[in-house]
C-alpha cells in the first residue's frame, strides 16, 4: 500500500478582494510548488489558496497529477472508515489561505438545515446543501468584524450618530433603546427580538434612504475628527473600538465600497483585530466580514454565502436577517482561546519552551487545527495517529516531514496530505537565527464530545 504522504498542487482563486502579485501569501504559497502555466502576476488579486477535496478547485497529487478527490475515493482508508462513511468518501473540512486587500462582503453561512433549504431552491446562488461553520488564524496582522456588539454599545451609537438613528427610523431606535435599558440581562430572547428588528430596519431602508444617510454620516466623521459637532462620537464611549479608529474605518470602507449598508453595519457589529496566531470561530448563522490581512482558514466543505454588503455579488437580505441567531457579546468572548496539544510529543534532547503545538479545537465535528512551531534546527515534534485525515501546510522556515519511512522537504508554502492512522514527524532544518519552522495542520477525528451541529444548533 502506498504510504499515506503526499505532496499537494493547490489552485489559487482570484477575487477582486485579494492582494495584488507577490504581496499576497496565498499567491506566494501557490508558487511554491509549481503548476504548469501559473506564475505570479503583478497586477493580479489573489485572494485564496484551497487545500482539499472541494470540487470547485480541487488538489492535486504532484507526483501523480491526480486530484485528491479522486484518490480518497479510491482509497477510502485515506479517510478512515467512519469519516469516509459519514461524509460521502470526501474530506469533511477545507482548508484555506485567504489574503485580504479590502473588505469581504458582510455575510453569514448558512447552518445544515437551511442550507438544504437554500440549495434545493436557488442551486445557481447556493452551490452545496452543506453549512459552513469556519475558523480564521491570524499569520499576519488580522482586522475584520465579527458577531453583534453589545446591545448597549449599539444604544450609544444610535444617540452619539443621527444620521444612524435617521436611517433605521427615530420610533425603531427608541423602542431598541428603551428595551435594552429595561430589559433584564438574562432576557434574552426580547433583547433579540429588538435587534432583529433593527437590523432589518437598516437592511430595508430604500437606497435613496441610504444615499442620503452616508452623505449626512460622512459630513459627521469629518466633524468628529475635527472635534466639531460629534465630538462625543469620536471620544469613544465604547470599549471595544475607539470613536477615532471607527471614524478613519468608515472613511477607508466608503472609498472601498461608496455607498454601501455595510458602512452602517459597523455600529452594529465588533471590529476586531487578531495579531499572528490569534482565531475566531464563526458558527453557522453568525454574521461577520473580513476587512485586511492573511489568515488560515478552516470550515466544513462548503461554499454557501449569503452576503448582505460590501458587495457587488448576489445579495439575499431576507434570508440573512431571517437567520441570523442574533447573538451579541463583546469580542473577546468570541475569539477564540486555544490550548497545548496534548497529543505532539517534542524532541525532548532539543527541547525549547519555545517550541509548541498549539490546538485550536472548535465546537464541531468537521475539523479541528494544530499550529505547530519548532525553535532551532534540532526542533523535532511527534504527532501520534489520527482517525482521520489531515491536511499540513508550512507557513515559516523549513524543515522535513516524514511519514513512516517516506521523509519529504517541507519549505513555505509547502503542502501536504496525510492519510489516516499515519504518525507524523516534523523535524526543522536549515533556520536561520531567530526564525521559527511553523505549520498548520487540519484534521478530522470524529469525537462524541463534539458538538452535532446538523440541525443547525
Amino acid at each position: 500500500m502506498q504510504i499515506p504522504l503526499m505532496r499537494l498542487q493547490c489552485g489559487v482563486n482570484s477575487y477582486d478582494w485579494g492582494k495584488k502579485g507577490e504581496d499576497s501569501v496565498a499567491a506566494q504559497y501557490a508558487a511554491a510548488t509549481p503548476a504548469a502555466g501559473f506564475s505570479v502576476q503583478a497586477d493580479k488579486p489573489y485572494a485564496e489558496l484551497w487545500m482539499g477535496t472541494h470540487p470547485s478547485n480541487p488538489s492535486k497529487d504532484v507526483e501523480t497529477g491526480r486530484n485528491l478527490l479522486d484518490l480518497v475515493q479510491d482509497n477510502q482508508a485515506l479517510l478512515g472508515s467512519a469519516i469516509s462513511a459519514k461524509y460521502n468518501h470526501k474530506l469533511p473540512f477545507l482548508f484555506k489561505v485567504l489574503s485580504v486587500n479590502k473588505a469581504l462582503s458582510i455575510q453569514a453561512h448558512p447552518n445544515k438545515k437551511l442550507a438544504e433549504q437554500l440549495h434545493a431552491r436557488d442551486p445557481k446562488n447556493y452551490p452545496d446543501d452543506n453549512h459552513k461553520p469556519e475558523m480564521a488564524i491570524a499569520i499576519t496582522p488580522f482586522e475584520g468584524l465579527c458577531g453583534f456588539r453589545p446591545l448597549a454599545e449599539i444604544a450609544f451609537f444610535l444617540k452619539n450618530v443621527p444620521a444612524f438613528r435617521v436611517l433605521v427610523g427615530e420610533d425603531v431606535a427608541a423602542s431598541f433603546t428603551s428595551t435594552v435599558e429595561s430589559a433584564a440581562p438574562e432576557d434574552a430572547a426580547k433583547n433579540k427580538e429588538v435587534l432583529k428588528v433593527l437590523f432589518s430596519a437598516l437592511m430595508s431602508a430604500s437606497q435613496p434612504d441610504l444615499e442620503k444617510a452616508t452623505k449626512a454620516l460622512l459630513a459627521e466623521m469629518e466633524a468628529a475628527e475635527a472635534g466639531e459637532g460629534a465630538a462625543s462620537f469620536a471620544a469613544g464611549g465604547v470599549e471595544a473600538t475607539s470613536g477615532a479608529v471607527l471614524v478613519k474605518l468608515i472613511k477607508r470602507l466608503y472609498g472601498e465600497f461608496g455607498v454601501d449598508y455595510g458602512l452602517f453595519n459597523l455600529f452594529f457589529l465588533n471590529y476586531v483585530t487578531l495579531a499572528p496566531g490569534e482565531a475566531l470561530f464563526l458558527q453557522a448563522d453568525d454574521i461577520h466580514a473580513y476587512i485586511s490581512g492573511d489568515i488560515i482558514e478552516c470550515m466544513a466543505a462548503s461554499d454557501n454565502v449569503v452576503r448582505a454588503g460590501f458587495t457587488p455579488k448576489f445579495k439575499d437580505v431576507p434570508t440573512l436577517t431571517s437567520m441570523l441567531t442574533y447573538s451579541y457579546a463583546p469580542i473577546d468572548e468570541q475569539k477564540m482561546q486555544p490550548v497545548d496539544y496534548p497529543y505532539a510529543t517534542l524532541n525532548r534532547i532539543a527541547y525549547s519552551s519555545d517550541s509548541q503545538s498549539t490546538l485550536y479545537d472548535p465546537p464541531i465535528e468537521e475539523f479541528s487545527v494544530v499550529r505547530t512551531a519548532l525553535k532551532g534546527n534540532s526542533g523535532k515534534v511527534t504527532l501520534d495517529p489520527l482517525a482521520g485525515p489531515s491536511i499540513v501546510i508550512c507557513t515559516g522556515g523549513r524543515g522535513t516531514i516524514s511519514v513512516g519511512p517516506k521523509v519529504e522537504p517541507v519549505e513555505e508554502g509547502y503542502v501536504y496530505f496525510v492519510g489516516a492512522t499515519a504518525e507524523t514527524v516534523l523535524e526543522a532544518k536549515g533556520l536561520n537565527d531567530g526564525e521559527e519552522f511553523v505549520t498548520f495542520l487540519a484534521f478530522c477525528e470524529m469525537e462524541d464530545s463534539k458538538t452535532d451541529e446538523t440541525n443547525g444548533q
